[in-house]
This record gives structure tokens, C-alpha cells and sequence, in this order.
């Protein structure tokens, strides 16, 4: 009987142990998983949203200059030079816009800018600037009326894009903080763990020094 209840409680020990190890074993894979996802969050918050504002304030700037020569185009003195720089202007959008497609994009996201895309390709392709302005007859208002509506509804879907951006910024810095928020718990739970595990080693290192003493 006397036997017995040593080898009960040697099993008891060792079951919490091994408890106690795969629990520290499992919080480290789980802490291997937080770490990257939170890599992931900053990775995908550069690249595809501090990077990408980056595109939308450069596009916005080129289409600001677009939208001036088009609203004093009385004004130019050459009208092929204010062709070629609208020409200019609208490939490097659409280049910016390549670089955009190939960021990570939501389905909204994705929606904005093809339409934007179209509006620069297919509505302000400007290759003669006489549809807008011309000596005889001075400022084509409708023409002009027309490309200044479609260069608003690109500069709303810029702005929509940008909010994106920001909605997008959000949620990945909240995701990111219920990862550090889930690292300390598991952290704390660790701590308790490993005192537990010390708690124990101190108990069975005490017991066997008493059994040791009474042997002999």
C-alpha cells in the first residue's frame, strides 16, 4: 500500500509535466504563428497601403496638372507642347496604375480603380487639342465642360481609393493589435506555467531528500 502511493503520485507529477511541456511547446508555435502574421501586417501595410497612397497622391497631382491645361488652355502658346504634356501626364497615371493592379486589392478597391482606369484611357485621351481650343473659335466650352466631368468623377474615385487606404490601414493596425494583445496573454500564461513547473521540481526534489533521509 505504502508502495502505491508514491508511484499514484509520481504519475500525477509526471501527467502535470508533460501537461505543462506541450502547454510551453504549444504557446511557442503559437507565438511562431502571431510573429508572422504580425510580419504580414506590416509587410502588406507598406506595400499595399502606405505605398499605394503614395501612387494616389502622384496620380492626383498629375491629374490636377491635366485639369489645368485643359481650364486655360486660351492661355498656351503651343498647342502641341500642352498635348504631348497631357500625353505625358496620362501615361504616367496609367503607368501608376499598373503598379497599383499589382498590390493586393479588395473587390471595392478593385472596382475604383478599373474605373479609373477607363475614365483616363477611353475619356481623356486628349490627341488633338483643337477639340478644345482653337484660334477661330476661341474655347470649345462642351469639350471642356465634358473632359472637367469625367476628370471629377477620376478625382472621386481617387478619393474613394484613398479611403480605402485608410479603412484598410485600420484594420490591419487592429488585427495587429489583437495579435500583441493575444502574445501577452499566452505570455502570462506561460510565466504561470513555468512557476508551476519550478513549484513542482522544488516539491519532488524535496520529497526525495525526506524519502532519502528516512531510508536511511
Amino acid at each position: 500500500m505504502s508502495n502505491k502511493k508514491p508511484k499514484n503520485s509520481k504519475l500525477k507529477v509526471a501527467i502535470v509535466l508533460t501537461f505543462l511541456i506541450v502547454v510551453i511547446f504549444g504557446k511557442n508555435l503559437f507565438e511562431r504563428k502571431n510573429f508572422n502574421e504580425l510580419g504580414d501586417s506590416f509587410i502588406s501595410f507598406y506595400e499595399d497601403r502606405l505605398v499605394v497612397e503614395s501612387y494616389i497622391f502622384t496620380i492626383s497631382e498629375k491629374l490636377f496638372r491635366i485639369k489645368l491645361l485643359i481650364n486655360h488652355c486660351e492661355f498656351e502658346s503651343d498647342y502641341s507642347d500642352a498635348v504631348k504634356e497631357i500625353s505625358d501626364h496620362e501615361l504616367r497615371i496609367l503607368e501608376l496604375v499598373a503598379e497599383f493592379e499589382k498590390t493586393k486589392l479588395t473587390a471595392l478597391e478593385e472596382e475604383f480603380l478599373m474605373d479609373f482606369k477607363r475614365i483616363i484611357r477611353d475619356n481623356l485621351r486628349i490627341a488633338d487639342y483643337r477639340l478644345i481650343y482653337s484660334e477661330s473659335e476661341g474655347v470649345n466650352e462642351k469639350k471642356v465642360k465634358e473632359y472637367n466631368s469625367y476628370i471629377e468623377r477620376a478625382i472621386s474615385d481617387l478619393k474613394k481609393l484613398s479611403q480605402i487606404q485608410m479603412d484598410e490601414g485600420s484594420k490591419l493596425a487592429m488585427n495587429s493589435d489583437k495579435v500583441v494583445n493575444r502574445s501577452k496573454i499566452w505570455s502570462q500564461f506561460e510565466v504561470a506555467a513555468l512557476l508551476i513547473l519550478m513549484v513542482i521540481i522544488y516539491l519532488l526534489i524535496y520529497t526525495s531528500k525526506n524519502i532519502r533521509d528516512e531510508l536511511s
